[in-house]
């Protein structure tokens, strides 16, 4: 798992070094965040700890999104040459808040196309590893960052990993549509089809077009 979330910070990296300043305030698929905080927020998952998670979120008396926007404030530094050496000096590390793996996974793919998708860059991610992003997704409440709730009363079906999930109208597309969906991220209206669609995108209230 730690392979392939080194390689997709590896790979983001890459893909920032030729984004000019100015664009790194181009507003990104998160909510509220612009590309810079994105990736402030990445630098500083990557540096965080159990026990730096934590006191951090007992500081920011349990709350999720005060715990994120505080995290930002950290890395966000006062150019993006410098957010990124701190992200790029901490994307070797296997060191994570007490959560499940698989939520490194959400972040280095959902993150990736927060930055990506309005940046005009793409990546090919690894279907298999996007599809257990997915799963872990499925499994967990939107309260605590999953899309359990967005996909109820539907079967997913990946097209290009092997993923078949829930009952009811389907909703068919790439495993990495499917899970930006269930992230409450927008997908393109080509992404998903069946007629399960409208329904997922009620329940996310995403942009679907």
């Amino acid at each position: 798992m730690w392979a392939v979330v080194h390689a997709e910070r590896a790979a983001l990296i890459r893909d920032l070094e030729t984004v000019p300043a100015e664009r790194w305030s181009t507003p990104s698929l998160c909510p509220g965040w612009d590309v810079h905080d994105v990736v402030a927020h990445l630098a500083d998952d990557a540096k965080t700890t159990r026990l730096s998670f934590l006191r951090h979120f007992a500081a920011a008396r349990f709350d999720f999104d005060r715990f994120n926007n505080a995290g930002v404030a950290r890395e966000r530094a006062a150019e993006p040459r410098l957010t990124l050496a701190s992200f790029r000096a901490a994307s070797h590390r296997t060191t994570s808040a007490p959560a499940p793996k698989a939520t490194r996974l959400v972040e280095a793919f959902v993150h990736g196309e927060d930055i990506r998708r309005p940046l005009g860059l793409s990546r090919g991610y690894p279907a298999g590893h996007v599809a257990t992003a997915l799963r872990f997704q499925l499994g967990t409440g939107v309260p605590v960052g999953g899309g359990k709730e967005r996909a109820q009363g539907l079967r997913l079906l990946a097209t290009d990993a092997k993923l078949d999930a829930g009952d009811g109208p389907e909703v068919r597309g790439t495993a990495l549509a499917l899970l930006l969906a269930v992230s409450g991220r927008p997908v393109g209206a080509d992404e998903l089809t069946g007629p399960g669609v409208p329904a997922l995108i009620r329940n996310g209230g995403i942009h679907h077009g």
